[in-house]
């Protein structure tokens, strides 16, 4: 049995206020203190493997810092319900736009953050050089294809790649045909990308806003774009929640808990942390994104089946997330892996763990729905983690081209009720 929550909401269904509108809190129970117990082993035992990992030969610091980022990153994912097709779902369906403002958020902070450290790798920006390993991509009309089968990928499947990850955690059992259907959607990538090269992508500039504007520049624009799309999505909002939580009358350890644990963390904060995890990730490793291992595991087997080609044309050039030859567990692999183990954690602890019913249906359009999203993140090298959120952080137009192909992809997709397949 759970806890019995006194007047409270935790806003993980649709339609929900976004605070608990009581100040009171939880009574805590045996099972709590089971699942609690249960949540911090999965996180020493997540510390406990980086810590082996640091000390390991051949996988060193960044396996380590892998793990811990996206450790992070699945609690940020969980507590946030940080899933870009909810979010979407939200905005269309619901007109509530404000989960929908932790996107811009994520990009606000992203964006300043990105701008501090370019300006240390690559102070002048006449050149045309690029910031090394930034997910800066062509634009093309394949990419523009590929953001709107994202979109209508999702909608097919319930979720974006990341949010089947962490979902993984919450005990969605559709997750697992969506990833499946990703695999074989990156295979499929692979076997229409030489084609779709010579005809468009070789041909597509790769545009930087820095080159153009400067970094103040380039970081200025972002940021009045930015709360353009955020007045628009207000205005739209006619049934948004609030933004802030209600202020609790007296503050104590069980209204901490309330908050951390059990309240969804407000979009602006949920936002801001993924700004600043995204920083620390391409500062010390890489820039985010979910699908490397992914795109690995796939290119590694269907290459060894010989079922895709060997030489991809211009690929292994490509900034975003470019998948390699390889058997081992590559860095993202360990990211993936704090994820998921991450957010079981966050979610045994407000008791919001619970298998989800699968069927023929939703699981058949689940494999459907991934294998749109992985051919589409093989072709826009990405994913909404690692080209829509990467991308624009990193002031480059192909994170902005996917974004807004990705939502209206999404919009189509909703409005043609895909999602209730």
């Amino acid at each position: 049995m759970g806890s019995f929550l006194i007047n409270t909401d935790t806003n993980f269904g649709r339609g929900s206020a976004i605070g608990a509108t009581s100040a009171e809190a939880s009574i805590w129970s045996r099972a709590d203190t089971l699942r609690t117990t249960a949540a911090g082993a999965i996180i020493i035992l997540l510390l406990a493997t980086a810590y082996f990992l640091n000390g390991k030969e051949g996988t060193g610091v960044n396996a380590a810092l892998s793990l811990l980022i996206g450790s992070a990153l699945g609690i940020a994912f969980e507590r946030g319900r940080f899933c870009f097709f909810c979010i979407f779902r939200d905005a269309v369906e619901d007109r509530d736009t404000t989960p929908f403002l932790s996107i811009l958020s994520a990009i606000a902070v992203g964006a300043i953050g990105y701008a501090i450290i370019f300006g240390q790798f690559l102070p002048d920006t006449n050149s045309e050089r690029v910031p090394p390993g930034a997910h800066i991509g062509p634009v093309s009309l394949a990419l523009v294809v590929a953001g709107l089968a994202f979109g209508f990928g999702m909608a097919l499947s319930g979720a974006c790649i990341s949010g089947h990850l962490y979902r993984i955690g919450q005990g969605s059992l559709r997750a697992y045909p969506a990833l499946l259907g990703s695999l074989m959607g990156f295979g499929l990538g692979f076997k229409s990308w030489n084609n779709l090269y010579s005809k468009s992508i070789s041909t597509a500039s790769s545009s930087w806003l820095p080159h153009k504007l400067g970094y103040g520049g380039a970081l200025l624009l972002t940021l009045i774009v930015l709360s353009v799309i955020a007045i628009i999505a207000i205005k739209w909002g006619k049934n948004s929640t609030p933004i802030a939580n209600p202020v609790p009358e007296r503050l104590s350890l069980a209204t901490l808990r309330q908050s951390l644990f059990i309240n969804r963390w407000r979009p602006l904060t949920t936002g801001a942390i993924f700004g600043v995890i995204g920083t620390f990730a391409y500062l010390r490793i890489e820039p985010l994104g979910v699908t490397r291992q992914i795109s690995t595991t796939s290119r590694t087997y269907f290459e060894g089946k010989s079922w895709i080609p060997e030489n991809l044309a211009g690929l292994d050039l490509m900034a975003g997330c470019v998948a390699i030859v390889s058997t081992a567990i590559v860095n993202n692999g360990w990211l993936i892996l704090g994820i998921v183990l991450a957010s079981f954690a966050a979610a045994l602890t407000g008791n919001r763990f619970k298998f989800q019913q699968i069927t023929l249906r939703n699981g058949l359009t689940a494999l459907f729905g991934g294998v749109l999203l992985g051919w589409s993140s093989m072709i826009a090298l990405g994913c909404t983690v690692g080209v829509l959120l990467s991308g624009t952080q990193s002031f480059a137009l192909s994170g902005w081209a996917f974004f807004a192909t990705v939502f209206i992809g999404s919009w189509i997709g909703i409005k043609l009720k895909l999602h209730k397949l």
